[in-house]
């Protein structure tokens, strides 16, 4: 019993000690993200984060939660701008003619049928 009770133990160390890290990575990964901070205010969080780690966290989480969630959706938003961009770029011409004279050249070369090339003429044009 002694054992089970041990490893429980262990594994219980062991998750708080994980999400202490990614507590604290998350939080050192903000105060670079951070734009509006001097560099003397960002290098003043690192050094009470390596000093007096659990406190400095909780204060940092206090006086910066509204602005690392603001920082979150900013760079969520952007990327999926930058994601939305590419798909734009890669995707069919938005031109109906150059997607007309597109399946016009496939209906040429035999890899579309009448019907397929009227589908998308009308999709096209629609």
């Amino acid at each position: 019993m002694n054992s089970l009770a041990d490893w429980l133990w262990w594994l219980l160390a062991v998750f708080f000690m994980v999400i202490y890290f990614m507590m604290l990575f998350r939080i050192i990964m903000d105060v670079f993200r951070n734009h509006e901070s001097s560099g003397w205010a960002k290098a003043g969080w690192l050094i009470l984060l390596l000093f007096i780690p659990l406190i400095t966290m909780l204060i940092y989480v206090i006086a910066n939660g509204k602005g690392m969630a603001q920082r979150d959706v900013a760079q969520y938003q952007a990327a999926k701008q930058s994601q939305d961009d590419y798909i734009r770029s890669v995707a069919a011409p938005a031109d109906p003619s150059a997607q007309i004279a597109k399946a016009h050249e496939l209906l040429e070369k035999g890899a579309i049928t009448q019907q397929e090339f009227d589908t998308m003429k009308a999709k096209a044009l629609a």
